[in-house]
């Protein structure tokens, strides 16, 4: 990506339009198949692992079955087995419930030029190098009716060259972006509230500033407002823009898909879409306004909120009784950690936002918070609750596992992933392409055997804030 701005001229507007033709043929590559060599060895591994285990458990089923038995025959065994099964109920009844919510889920049709909002973009940056000037400009290429189109760029006391590629971005686009460069880094709550005070839009729209957007974007994400007076926020489908530079990219585009187009889907079918992501959201002028001094100053076992920024707004917009909606044709690409360090940080402050924001939202979430059904948005808060409640359980359960029988342990969870993970697979499968589909099996083993740790780490450790990830841009 960051070979984008090298490419384009600053000083015509012949050489705008080529780094827009640019743009579009680097959006275009993205749906283009990236599996190499590498990859495949990798996918057959996994693939021939999967298989292997389940045959070491149909060849050894007879000692298997003994060994179960006598484990079942103690008090701590059979109470294990018994929630064991009805864990596992659980989570199929919800796995179809979801799928019956996302066979309801129609996306918004674009809007007529006429009947669209005033919009202000706000796009925060804190070290992101050259990555802002292509989200400005990507921004300013929307089919948008220019005079609806205001665009903030806040550069959050960046240590590297981040405000002068926003500078650069200003002398293109003029008085179609305005900037700000906060007095120290202050947190992206803090740019964003910036932006919230200044807007003059009908609606918000944030952006992250190492993320792209194609042409209709903003067009799509405002069309919800139009059609659902009661909606209050909207969520983009966000899809991972460096998918080509590595394993960890590619595991993560597969997971989004599913995360996104199936997940979000079924939220928005009940109007509850839980987060909206801060890679691209849009919200309702007045349900920020409401809400704005509660979510700056917004607390946590004393401390100030410093993450999780998303899942907050998100809350607050719910409890005034708005939908939160998902647009699955309102596409942003982003760019996502590509070393295991950068992954799981960004993981463990998603997860202690997560538990910080399902306590928060239990305060409201089964009183009369709108009108209307609230039943489904209580089974989805009651689901984020139970695999935070597990969690910690299971992990332990796993050790223990692991360390009374580790081949069966490894031969159990590797069948248990073909046969999950296919879910994901079959659904990237039929929407995108089947080869690329296969990466649902390596990112279930990788998370199983390299990331799993990840919840029970970020319930014991809530009260910690801070970033983890803002590092500068290599």
């Amino acid at each position: 990506m960051h070979n984008l701005s090298n490419k384009v001229n600053l000083n015509t507007s012949s050489e705008l339009n080529k780094n827009k033709v640019i743009r579009k043929k680097f959006i275009d590559s993205i749906y283009e198949s990236n599996i190499n060599k590498k990859d495949y060895f990798l996918i057959s591994s996994t693939i021939i692992l999967m298989l292997i285990s389940i045959f070491f458990i149909i060849f050894f089923n007879k000692e298997i079955e003994i060994w179960h038995t006598k484990k079942i025959q103690t008090w701590w065994g059979a109470t294990f087995n018994y929630l064991g099964i009805i864990l596992l109920i659980t989570k199929l009844s919800f796995i179809l419930y979801l799928f019956y919510l996302y066979t309801k889920y129609k996306a918004v049709k674009d809007i007529p030029s006429e009947n669209l909002p005033t919009c202000t973009v706000i796009v925060p940056a804190y070290n992101e190098g050259k990555l802002v000037f292509n989200t400005l400009l990507s921004l300013a290429d929307s089919d948008y009716p220019t005079e609806k189109l205001e665009i903030l760029a806040i550069d959050d006391g960046s240590k590297d060259d981040t405000w002068n590629w926003i500078k650069e971005a200003k002398l293109i686009l003029g008085d179609r972006l305005s900037i700000h460069k906060q007095p120290k880094n202050m947190g992206k709550r803090h740019a964003l509230h910036w932006g919230f005070t200044t807007g003059k839009g009908e609606i918000f729209i944030t952006v992250d500033s190492d993320s792209i957007v194609n042409d209709k974007t903003i067009r799509n994400i405002v069309s919800p407002f139009i059609t659902n007076d009661n909606c209050g926020a909207v969520a983009g489908n966000v899809k991972v823009l460096n998918k080509k530079n590595g394993i960890i990219p590619k595991m993560l585009n597969v997971s989004f898909a599913f995360s996104f187009e199936f997940v979000r889907s079924a939220q928005s079918s009940l109007g509850s879409v839980l987060c909206t992501p801060g890679a691209l959201a849009a919200y309702k002028r007045e349900a920020v306004l409401n809400c704005l001094d509660s979510w700056i100053n917004q607390t946590f076992l004393g401390q100030p909120s410093a993450i999780g920024e998303d899942r907050a707004l998100t809350n607050m917009i719910l409890k005034q009784g708005y939908n939160v909606l998902f647009q699955k044709n309102a596409i942003v690409y982003t760019n996502t950690p590509e070393k295991y360090k950068n992954l799981y940080k960004m993981f463990i402050r998603w997860e202690r936002s997560n538990v910080r924001e399902n306590i928060m939202m239990s305060k409201f979430a089964f009183k009369n918070f709108r009108t209307g059904t609230k039943s489904g948005t209580r089974i989805l808060l009651l689901m984020q609750w139970l695999n935070i409640i597990v969690a910690i359980p299971i992990f332990i359960s796993v050790i223990i596992f692991t360390f009374l029988n580790p081949i069966l342990f490894i031969a159990t969870s590797f069948s248990g992933i073909l046969i999950f993970s296919s879910i994901q697979m079959i659904f990237y499968a039929k929407k995108y392409k089947t080869k690329e589909a296969l990466f649902a099996y390596v990112y279930s083993i990788f998370y199983m055997f390299g990331l799993f740790w990840i919840t029970p780490y970020a319930i014991v450790t809530a009260r910690k804030s801070g970033w983890l990830t803002r590092e500068l841009t290599e």
